[in-house]
């Protein structure tokens, strides 16, 4: 038997990158997994790359509204049962990300995709787990949430910092409810996100950094541990990146 045969996931920002490869992975493995993002004829496109139509769903939702995030996990439940796994991926930046050209609106811009959304969703997933005592919530960071530097930006490094804790901290205080959360940090990735870094990333680099699919495999690794195992923290980078 395939180790998520029976488990329902929802995988944010998995129309490309790491959320499609993370879908990918736990459709391998037998789970029903739902991706969602703002732009469905985006998630109906990934969808079609996975063949696994009678076990993927796409669900399109800001997760940036509450509102959204209520309805999407009201939705995927219905559906499936329950939300076994969630994996709060989705997360965005922007190319004007130093200091002196960071605007308020584009603070809380980055601050409502990458902080408030995955809060949203473990605010709307967690009762049902606390109810089953039993549940596993994976958050993509980044190693800009360990580790503040310019490359990622201000605003990005204080949502992912700011993403830390709340991970950590409902980690802590579930820790005897049978629930598990997850904070994992990859460095650099070949995902669309780098598009709006504020220099163009050469081919050379690409190949250097992480692949979603890379990512990806932490992700299983953690989704797949025995109930009695938990791994609060995982750093996943390219050989060559600085961790320091």
């Amino acid at each position: 038997m395939s180790r998520l045969t029976g488990k329902s996931a929802l995988v944010t920002g998995g129309g490309s990158g790491i959320g499609l490869a993370v879908a990918h992975v736990f459709l391998e493995e037998g789970a029903q997994v739902t991706i969602t993002g703002r732009d469905l004829a985006k998630l109906r496109r990934a969808a079609e790359t996975l063949h696994a139509a009678e076990r993927l769903h796409v669900q399109a939702a800001d997760i940036a509204d509450p509102d959204q995030v209520q309805k999407l996990v009201r939705a995927v439940t219905e559906r499936s049962g329950s939300i076994d796994i969630l994996v709060n991926n989705a997360g965005l930046n922007i190319k004007q990300r130093g200091v002196r050209e960071l605007t308020p609106e584009n603070w809380q811009l980055l601050l409502r995709a990458n902080l408030d959304g995955a809060f949203y969703c473990i605010h709307a997933v967690l009762p049902q787990m606390l109810e089953r005592k039993d549940g596993v919530i994976i958050n993509i960071n980044s190693t800009a949430g360990k580790r503040a530097s310019p490359l990622g930006g201000v605003a990005y490094s204080a949502s992912k910092f700011g993403m830390a804790a709340l991970g950590l901290c409902v980690a802590a205080e579930e820790r005897e409810s049978g629930i598990r959360v997850s904070n994992i940090y990859p460095g650099e990735v070949n995902t669309p996100i780098l598009e709006v870094r504020p220099q163009p990333v050469s081919e050379e680099q690409r190949r250097r950094i992480l692949r979603p699919e890379d990512v990806a495999a932490a992700v299983l690794f953690v989704a797949t541990l025995p109930p009695h195992i938990s791994v609060p923290e995982l750093v996943i980078k390219p050989t060559f990146q600085m961790y320091v």
